[in-house]
């Protein structure tokens, strides 16, 4: 993913086939992608299922606060439109931390 954050957002139909993959650049130390726009991408793609992946540039993929917020919020905003979040990946040099295995979704 390289040394500026970058994010990518995995839309899953109901058979977790994928039906698209956004992607969007931050700058070295983070990316403002609004809900809003993520959440508007879903409904018009019929999405029922999202997988979150971001870099972090510095290689620790410690989730930041600004990462758990951003992903409860769209948890949330989601849920009513029957989107579930699968998993939010942080990825780092060599590592990477599930939101889902660590007990943040």
């Amino acid at each position: 993913m390289g040394s500026v954050e970058s994010l990518r957002v995995v839309h899953f139909d109901p058979s977790k086939a994928v039906l698209a993959i956004n992607h969007y650049r931050g700058d070295v130390a983070h990316i403002v992608v609004p809900l809003r726009t993520i959440i508007s991408d879903a409904v018009r793609l019929g999405t029922a299922g999202l997988l979150l992946s971001h870099n972090h540039p510095s290689g620790d993929p410690t989730p930041s606060r600004a990462d758990i917020a951003a992903t409860h919020m769209l948890a949330l905003a989601a849920e009513p439109l029957g989107i579930t979040v699968h998993d939010h990946l942080v990825i780092g040099r060599g590592r990477n931390i599930s939101f889902r295995d660590v007990g943040l979704l």
